[in-house]
């Protein structure tokens, strides 16, 4: 409402007083819900649209999507090339895309190597997952500075799974046919994981799923990828230390790993240990370096054979052929990829929705679910495990200058020379090196642990939640961590919806704004109307706390008619509610249990002889409230549009208005400095019974 003045006071005796509200000011007539749809509302379409089936309508979408225009608008909607080729500009981008496709891809070739060992497959599976999941990520993927690959977390879920699956057997001495087909199988259970972690993608994707990535909230996230690089360090030890051990699963296997460890560590191999300790200490920041070095002093000193260090061996030239992975498996492994498929959506999601606020462009968390689906059904006939973005190439592309998916052709291209050509060199590659490369691409996930000041500082219920996620990740596993974390981040959004407090609003002098009388003592308040805030959803888990709160503020219930709480000072008489005005703007949602609430609030209120108005409903709130029965019970005039609108209804009824006219002579009209003659009377908030 504009055009609004200061507050007036009322005048001297035998003066003529032309005040209609506490600003003195003349305003527009008050608009209802109906008035307001009257005057501005699409009143011919809307009943034909009402009218419309529900089917219908979407035949008619679907129909025009069938079109030829509505048709190229789909293939560029799942195509994102299409949008963004065109417009690329090559002489300021193309340098920056080849240097960082470059260097992502030789950081792909150990790295993709590395956890293919966490994922208890042969080394080269790795490469080929570094280099299918990234190919057909550029061409679906909106994420334009995303990386994807192989990725700790994921590699340590499908390792645990693999490991249950296909174990290994109790003998541990296997012959070369024998450790060749226990390869051959659990390369079998790691891409039927990926298989069904892309098909409950596509299956999300089809259901236009893509807003359940807000489920996993950001402490949670964080919080599941330091706990599981505690995992993978501790999963690595046994690498570093030459000492083969089988790799404990299920819950608390971290601490059983390590007591495995410790009763092992007198048989552990000095050359091994060498190598981890060089690595780890001079050689980590150059994971390329290492790399070659390390198979160069393996070569020229046959630590093979001579003091039985385990090695990479032979790289397989070329891609395996496509195979469809054992639908048998399926059912035995569904319950671990809908834990990976929600990882891989969710890790995903939130680096691609980062770089994009960061760099100003939008990302389709659908097409998101699309892509990595594709990526992952894709990439399992291809014999490869579960892939997704990774934080550390993701940010080494940013750092190298990528700007495009054009990137992913050229990292591409790095892993392709790999594997037709390059595998020979990484033969005498200790594995004892590899496991260093996975501890050296946990630091920033054990880095993120330095933000637990500042979480604490900023919101002490997402400390809560970062603090069991990663307790429950640590102690149990990583994907029973990953239920308890969501199921404890939820109940933490429920109990804070449980401890909402309606606000008692008062006028600011001089506007037309009202805001809670707790904020200040120099809000207005006219004596007899009470306005009420209610920010939080209406649903069965609220309507006691509701018909509580609204009954202690308006006198209702136990505490009987004509009891309400007085906000002025002590010792003034307490003036009955007669008009209440309930702000129902931050109401998000009501359920049939919540709205039954609201339409006996009503009753009760026209029994107390307390005139009730509702304002800023929104339509589905509205709608809700209509079919319980509200308009039995309230008449649509008492529906308004905003909260302003219901004060200014509430002040031209005649009870008030008389009220007003008489306030020289009358005892109630108060201010807190003192008996005054001003029309509204300056109030306190009281103070609202305690709500668990």
């Amino acid at each position: 409402m504009s055009g609004l003045r200061g507050a007036r006071t009322c005048p001297g005796p035998g003066e003529a007083s032309d005040l209609k509200s506490p600003l003195g000011a003349k305003f527009r007539e008050p608009l209802t819900e109906s008035r307001f749809q009257q005057l501005f509302g699409d009143a011919e379409q809307e009943p034909e649209l009402l009218a419309e089936p529900r089917w219908s309508r979407l035949w008619r979408r679907r129909a025009r999507a069938c079109s030829g225009p509505g048709a190229w608008r789909l293939l560029m909607a799942r195509l994102p090339p299409l949008r963004w080729l065109p417009h690329y500009r090559w002489r300021a981008w193309l340098l920056g895309d080849t240097v960082a496709g470059l260097t992502v891809g030789i950081v792909h070739v150990p790295q993709g190597m590395a956890f293919a060992l966490l994922t208890s497959v042969p080394p080269v599976f790795g490469l080929y997952t570094s280099f299918f999941p990234v190919l057909i990520y550029t061409l679906l993927g909106t994420g334009r500075h995303l990386s994807t690959g192989t990725f700790a977390v994921l590699s340590l879920m499908t390792g645990s799974a693999v490991e249950r699956l296909v174990p290994e057997p109790l003998s541990g001495n296997l012959s070369g046919i024998e450790r060749e087909q226990l390869d051959a199988q659990r390369v079998g259970a790691a891409a039927a994981v990926a298989f069904g972690s892309g098909a409950l993608m596509l299956g999300m994707f089809a259901l236009q799923l893509g807003v359940l990535a807000t489920f996993l909230s950001e402490p949670v996230v964080k919080a599941l990828t330091s706990g599981a690089a505690l995992h993978v360090l501790v999963s690595q030890l046994p690498s570093l230390l030459g000492v083969p051990l089988p790799r404990q699963i299920g819950c608390f296997a971290l601490f059983k790993t390590l007591a495995a460890v410790m009763t092992a560590l007198p048989r552990s191999s000095p050359a091994e240990l060498t190598i981890s300790a060089l690595s780890l200490a001079l050689l980590v920041p150059v994971k390329e370096l290492n790399v070659l070095l390390a198979s160069v002093l393996c070569f020229t000193s046959s630590l093979d054979t001579r003091y039985n260090v385990q090695i990479v061996g032979l790289l397989p030239r070329g891609f395996p052929q496509p195979l469809l992975p054992s639908l048998a498996e399926l059912p035995r492994i569904l319950a671990d990829s809908l834990p990976m498929a929600l990882v891989t959506f969710a890790v995903s999601a939130s680096l691609a929705s980062i770089y994009a606020d960061k760099y100003n462009y939008t990302i389709d968390s659908n097409q998101e679910l699309l892509a990595h689906g594709v990526s992952n059904l894709v990439s399992s006939l291809f014999s490869c495990f579960p892939n997704s973005a990774t934080l550390a190439t993701t940010s080494l592309l940013v750092d190298a200058g990528g700007n495009t998916q054009l990137a992913g052709l050229f990292s591409c291209l790095v892993v392709l020379s790999v594997l037709l050509w390059l595998g020979p060199l990484f033969y005498y590659l200790p594995k004892a090196v590899l496991a260093c490369i996975n501890i050296s691409s946990m630091r920033q996930m054990f880095f993120q642990m330095r933000e637990l000041p500042q979480l604490w500082r900023t919101s002490r219920v997402d400390f809560a939640v970062w603090t069991v996620t990663w307790v429950a990740v640590v102690t149990l596993s990583v994907d029973l961590g990953l239920a308890v974390g969501v199921v404890f981040s939820m109940m933490t959004v429920v109990c804070r919806t449980q401890r909402v407090q309606c606000l008692a609003l008062g006028l600011a002098e001089g506007t037309e704004l009202y805001r809670p009388l707790r904020e200040s003592h120099k809000l207005l308040q006219v004596p007899g109307l009470c306005i009420l805030s209610y920010p939080a959803p209406l649903y069965f888990g609220t309507r006691g706390q509701f018909r509580r709160i609204l009954d202690w503020h308006l006198g209702l219930g136990e505490g009987g008619k004509g009891a309400p709480k007085t906000d002025g000072p002590p010792g003034a008489a307490a003036e009955p509610v007669r008009v209440a005005v309930l702000d129902c703007s931050g109401v998000t949602f009501a359920d049939a249990a919540g709205a039954r609430e609201v339409v006996q609030l009503a009753s009760r209120c026209r029994d107390a002889g307390i005139h009730l108005l509702l304002a800023q409903c929104n339509a589905s709130v509205r709608g809700t409230l209509t079919q319980a029965g509200l308009l039995d019970r309230v008449t649509p005039e008492q529906l308004f549009v905003s909260v302003q609108d219901a004060a200014a209804h509430a002040l031209e009824r005649s009870s008030v208005v008389q009220r007003l006219a008489q306030c020289g002579s009358d005892p109630v009209i108060w201010c807190v400095e003192g008996p005054s003659e001003t029309c509204v009377r300056r109030a306190t908030a009281p103070e609202s019974p305690d709500v668990m």
